[in-house]
């Protein structure tokens, strides 16, 4: 579906995609969607100066691709991008143009039209008949096709179909309404491409002053000189006065029933076509890729640190290995955040503890954000980055206000979990954060036991965040898993992942941090 589709009749919206449900076709769903934090992911690579292009970006975060072949194409695209200087800037000059005139293609196709009396508020509404719009909107189109022609053919295949497919455009019944006369028949509104010429018609001209008509009346005022009475018509020597009586009230007449005419039976129609135009859609979505290779290209530029381009292999199952791997989103805002080396591979089950604050649900999050990024052709913040592509990326974490009636807790994120279950396989990755809450401790190891047991014997790539140290010991005790804890010094997190597991929940610091320690309430009530 392209975002033209995907909009319809409403006005552009960047945030448009939405990502699948769980058990559907597609990497993510709503969960795993909010849990990664794929907005504020979104924010952080967005440096796309179109309207479509930041929808096609964002689209790209919701939907990643599931294609090793696809991601890999992609991935050179950006780095010819990046790496050929020429082509960088040219790609920059048709998207800074197309960027002028988007907002008047937005106008011709989702704008309300006020009436000729009527005054625009704001970029969604039209005043007048249209005029401008339809000029600066089909102008926008054929500005970015004459670009795409003038450029040189790049070398990367991904990059290189997208241009074709604009270059394609130029041979649509949309492009030739857009850069050719419309002309108005008893059959509807025709191109030149599939006009019989034969036939009569009127020819659409984007402007309300039309030269053969003004000629028209002007005959008509002369005939009537000519035909007419004296003290009819009264046209002086110099014909000035005796015309304006004739011509100011033909104007009063003239512009509504031109401009409501060309408005109504030529502009609204024609807009209508190309809002439902796959051609239109495709186009402009070719617009949008390529301002989103930019911007990936960008957002590689704009880090303190180099990022690297992940490298993709093939396997059975999913793997991935990571060097100093720091998370997207903090790691742009704070140059010293702590890196952390991650690999799974055979052992397919990893399973976090450590006290609160540490860094654990950070540490997920930045791997399964990189998963993302690599998988929409973006450099990560790695000094390494080995991955297989994910056909699911699950992430479950506690949701108080997505409970379902009548379930609970324990129901409800059991629910969840059942649903990741038998939607993964042994090519996704799975992150759980904590299993089987409210229910009893021996319930809640009974259950999460299982629960990981089948995971693990499903074959797919899962880490478990827990502060259930008992569960973790349960799987070291067969051999089963990779423990790892939040490194602590002293009371101080260091925020880096180290081999073991965490018997020590430092509850006490976190509640004599916000004020609420055992101190803190004895001396709110000495006080009282």
């Amino acid at each position: 579906m392209t975002l033209l589709n995907a909009w319809k009749e409403k006005w552009p919206d960047i945030r448009v995609s939405k990502p699948a449900n769980t058990g559907d076709k597609g990497v993510l769903d709503s969960g795993a969607f909010r849990s990664i934090e794929v907005d504020k992911l979104f924010d952080t690579v967005n440096h796309a100066q179109t309207t479509i292009g930041q929808a096609v970006l964002y689209r790209s975060l919701v939907q990643p691709l599931d294609d090793l072949q696809s991601i890999a194409d992609k991935q050179e695209a950006v780095k010819e991008v990046r790496n050929n200087v020429e082509l960088k800037a040219s790609l920059e000059r048709l998207v800074s143009n197309a960027k002028q005139d988007e907002i008047y293609f937005h106008k011709l196709l989702f704008g309300k039209f006020l009436g000729s009396t009527g005054t625009a508020r704001d970029d969604s509404e039209i005043e007048g008949y249209g005029y401008v719009q339809y000029r600066r909107g089909t102008r926008f189109m054929r500005d970015f096709v004459d670009g795409v022609h003038r450029l040189d053919a790049p070398k990367s295949s991904y990059l290189n179909g997208v241009l074709q497919s604009v270059k394609d455009f130029s041979d649509t019944r949309a492009y030739s309404l857009m850069s050719e006369p419309a002309y108005i028949t008893e059959k509807g509104i025709q191109s030149k491409l599939d006009r019989n010429k034969l036939s009569p018609a009127i020819i659409f001209k984007p402007q309300l002053f039309k030269p053969l008509l003004f000629i028209m009346l002007f005959a008509v005022l002369l005939a009537g000189k000519f035909f007419l009475p004296t003290d009819v018509v009264n046209i002086s020597r110099g014909g000035v006065a005796g015309a304006a009586i004739f011509l100011i009230p033909m104007m009063l007449i003239y512009f509504p029933v031109i401009g409501g005419f060309d408005r109504d039976s030529c502009i609204k129609p024609l807009r209508e076509e190309y809002r439902a135009s796959e051609d239109v859609g495709l186009t402009l979505d070719a617009l949008g890729r390529v301002d989103e290779l930019l911007s990936l290209v960008k957002y590689a530029d704009s880090c303190a640190e180099a990022l690297i381009m992940p490298e993709l292999i093939a396997a059975e199952h999913h793997k991935i290995s990571l060097q100093n791997a720091k998370n997207p989103i903090l790691s742009k805002a704070d140059a010293t955040y702590v890196g952390n080396d991650f690999s799974i591979d055979q052992e397919k089950l990893v399973l976090i503890t450590g006290p609160n604050s540490g860094g654990k649900t950070a540490f997920c999050k930045t791997v399964t954000q990189i998963q993302l990024l690599a998988q929409i052709g973006s450099y990560v913040p790695a000094a390494s980055a080995i991955l297989t592509v994910a056909d699911k990326i699950f992430y479950q974490a506690p949701e108080i206000s997505q409970l379902e009636d009548g379930e609970g807790r324990f129901g409800t994120e059991l629910k969840r979990t059942k649903d990741i279950f038998l939607s993964s396989t042994a090519k996704s990755l799975v992150v759980l954060d904590e299993l089987s809450e409210g229910t009893t401790f021996e319930e809640k190891m009974e259950t999460s036991a299982n629960v990981l047991d089948g995971f693990y014997q499903k074959g797919n790539n899962t880490l478990l965040i827990t502060h259930n140290h008992q569960l973790v010991d349960h799987f070291v005790d067969q051999g089963i898993g990779i423990a790892l804890q939040v490194e602590f010094v002293e009371e101080d997190p260091t925020h880096k992942l180290i081999p073991g597991i965490s018997r020590v929940s430092h509850a006490h610091r976190v509640a004599k941090k916000i004020g609420f320690s055992k101190e803190d309430i004895a001396r709110h009530l000495a006080d009282g």
